[in-house]
């Protein structure tokens, strides 16, 4: 049995109750939930509905509470429900429909984890968008690991979503670029506010190749900068395409301006009569929908600013059909908030349409000591320079392990460790250790068989290891609603030192001298449903699940 279904079972048993009593039945929720204990002995899950639901319904919560566990005590797969305090309910299942689980785990396979917490809901989920000026940094690799994570993870729990990049073609630091291009073909200093860095070398290079007469050219800035560009952003795409980031679309900031999508954003906004004009300026009145100051839309050189941009983008999205806006950005982008969502309001939209969620710095350290600056990028450290210092999985894992709003020290020392204290190879060795059991017990003949006997499996590790892996739906619905990729993370290691502390207590495989018994191919069935549930939660998180380590 699911917590979910348990659920169910108490809101049924709870509405029997409300009919039993002359309660009011409408005070109750639409749907409620179960929890596990922190003391075992407490039962296997938990509900105050009863407290919940009582003083609404005029009624005293305990004696509210005894006709439900009267009620609940007679479903199918419960053992018994004991009240405690003022009214809260302690709900043990019986063996069987509590071991249930791994058959139906193992059935739905890769869809198990899948739920439709989010049916319904259609979303833009826009991370990274580093300026294709240089390799993504760190903090976007940040982005690039949890924007991945939370799209997966929206998608599982049947979020229609779309993953953009947006290319910030256009603007000074575009002009800049391109101008550090064409100042290294023709050997001369990097110009004022150039960028720097082996790769510039490397592109101008490129461009060269790519047009051996550009130096030649009628325009050659042009040339550095169009192609330039070109190459730098297919750069970009290949690294996230190798780090497993993959974005469905990337919206070229540049393309909007050509199809004077500022413009008709700006009339937009100065129909609704939001815009104003001063000090020689287009300005956009964002104080009336709580910005600290108002915005400049054109400034007094007749220039769009970044803000129009951020206008007409918001409003693209929306006129593209998306209900909900999520931007990921980075800490140092803090102060965007407040203008942002006053740009929601300005075009009419209702709070909550936009959500920003802002990420915090990460620090590569090896031995605890910073790591030094990029070979290649020069400035910054880069995705290519912490992949190439930990690997692709760890890199993933530890950049989805710890909420957003924290700083993280990423250690090399620690996430190349081959032992328990890496938290991403105690997960992926778990999960090798079930292939391995299930490849030894196929080796030695000993078949799991079509279904087993649940009621066989009482032992004390069986019980934690059967409800953490009945949790899994839940912990994704939650870091869906929540946006916090980091619960999958810390589910994974739960199960994992779960599944370790079973294996040694609960002997799965038979001795060689001796035949397989029932129990045995019952705990193959545990056996095969934590190997499914710790690949599907590596999956959502963009870490691979090896069968062999």
């Amino acid at each position: 049995m699911t917590p979910e279904t348990l659920a169910e079972k108490v809101l049924s048993a709870t509405r029997e109750a409300f009919e039993a009593l002359g309660l009011d039945a409408t005070v109750l929720p639409a749907q409620t939930a179960v929890e596990r204990p922190r003391d075992p002995k407490h039962g296997d899950y938990a509900s105050n509905i009863a407290l919940q639901t009582a003083k609404k319904a005029g009624t005293n919560p305990r004696a509210l509470a005894e006709k439900v566990s009267e009620l609940l005590a007679a479903a199918d797969g419960v053992a018994k429900v004991d009240i405690a305090g003022p009214g809260f309910l302690n709900i043990t299942l019986d063996a069987a429909a509590a071991a249930g689980i791994a058959g139906k785990i193992v059935a739905a396979g890769a869809a198990y984890g899948t739920n439709n917490s989010m049916e319904g809901v259609y979303a833009n989920l826009e991370f990274v968008s580093a300026n294709p000026t240089g390799p993504i940094h760190a903090g976007g690799t940040r982005w690039a690991a949890l924007g991945d994570a939370l799209a997966r993870i929206m998608r599982a729990s049947g979020a229609k979503l779309t993953t953009e990049y947006y290319v910030n073609d256009a603007g000074a630091q575009i002009d800049h670029f391109a101008a550090s291009l064409l100042a290294r073909a023709k050997g001369e200093p990097t110009p004022e506010n150039g960028y720097v860095g082996a790769y510039i070398d490397e592109i101008a290079a490129d461009v060269l190749k790519e047009r051996p007469d550009a130096l030649q050219s009628e325009d050659p800035y042009e040339v550095f900068k169009t192609a330039g560009l070109d190459l730098m952003l297919k750069d970009i795409q290949a690294t996230l395409a190798d780090f497993g980031t993959h974005f469905d679309v990337f919206f070229s900031e540049k393309g909007m301006h050509d199809r004077g999508e500022v413009e008709n954003a700006v009339q937009r906004l100065s129909d609704l009569g939001h815009v104003y004009e001063a000090d020689g300026a287009v300005w956009l009145r964002t104080t009336e929908f709580g910005d600290d100051k108002d915005r400049v839309l054109k400034n007094s050189k007749g220039a769009w600013t970044y803000f129009a941009s951020d206008c007409a983008y918001y409003l693209d999205k929306r006129e593209r059909g998306f209900a909900k806006l999520i931007f990921m950005l980075g800490a140092d982008h803090h102060g965007y908030v407040g203008r942002m969502q006053a740009i929601s309001r300005a075009f009419g939209d209702e709070p909550g349409t936009m959500e920003i969620l802002i990420g915090q710095f990460v620090n590569l350290l090896n031995n605890g000591e910073p790591v030094r600056l990029s070979k290649r990028a020069g400035t910054i450290i880069t995705l290519n320079d912490v992949v190439e210092a930990v690997g692709v999985d760890a890199a993933r894992y530890a950049l989805t392990r710890y909420s957003a709003d924290s700083t993280i020290d990423l250690d090399i020392e620690l996430w190349t460790k081959h032992g328990n204290e890496n938290p991403v190879y105690y997960v992926q060795y778990a999960h090798a250790r079930t292939s391995a059991v299930l490849r030894n017990a196929a080796e030695r003949g000993v078949d799991k068989g079509e279904s087993y006997d649940a009621a066989l499996l009482t032992h004390e590790r069986e019980s934690d290891l059967l409800k953490a892996l009945a949790e899994f739906p839940a912990v994704v619905a939650s870091a869906a609603e929540l946006r916090e990729p980091h619960r999958v993370a810390r589910y994974a290691e739960e199960l994992a030192g779960a599944y370790h502390r079973f294996q040694h207590d609960c002997r799965v495989l038979p001795f060689p001298d001796e035949e397989a018994t029932d129990l045995n191919r019952a705990r193959l069935w545990v056996v095969d449903a934590t190997r499914t549930v710790l690949a599907n939660a590596l999956a959502l998180l963009g870490v691979s699940a090896p069968e062999r380590m």
